[in-house]
């Protein structure tokens, strides 16, 4: 991976870290904010995983409760993702959800 990579994931406060329940299979592969579903302390716990696997990695986490940013409007305009929205170093990745593997698989093909 890159030296600094940043991902930041931007959504509501109250949102929900992913389109389906959490479960006992977890595809997620994060447990220490099951079952809550809630996207902060998902966030909390991608953060953790990944910061264990390279230090170098940051995870961002912007709310839009208050307001929509306007470089977060564009993205919206030009791409239409789902919320929640993962970009790594400022690239909107197909995602959608918080998930380690996903996430995972997306840095990996974008900081070759």
């Amino acid at each position: 991976m890159a030296d600094i990579t940043e991902i930041e994931v931007i959504g509501f406060s109250d949102g929900a870290c992913g389109p389906f329940p959490c479960d006992d299979t977890r595809t997620c592969e994060l447990s220490t904010c099951a079952p809550s579903e809630n996207l902060v302390k998902a966030c909390e716990a991608l953060k953790t995983e990944l910061q264990a696997r390279d230090p170098g990695i940051t995870l961002k986490l912007t709310l839009l409760d208050d307001g929509v940013p306007e470089y977060v409007m564009k993205i919206v305009e030009e791409h239409q993702p789902p919320l929640p929205i993962v970009l790594i170093n400022g690239t909107v990745t197909p995602v959608g959800r918080i998930s380690l593997p996903l996430i995972l698989e997306q840095l990996e093909r974008l900081t070759r």
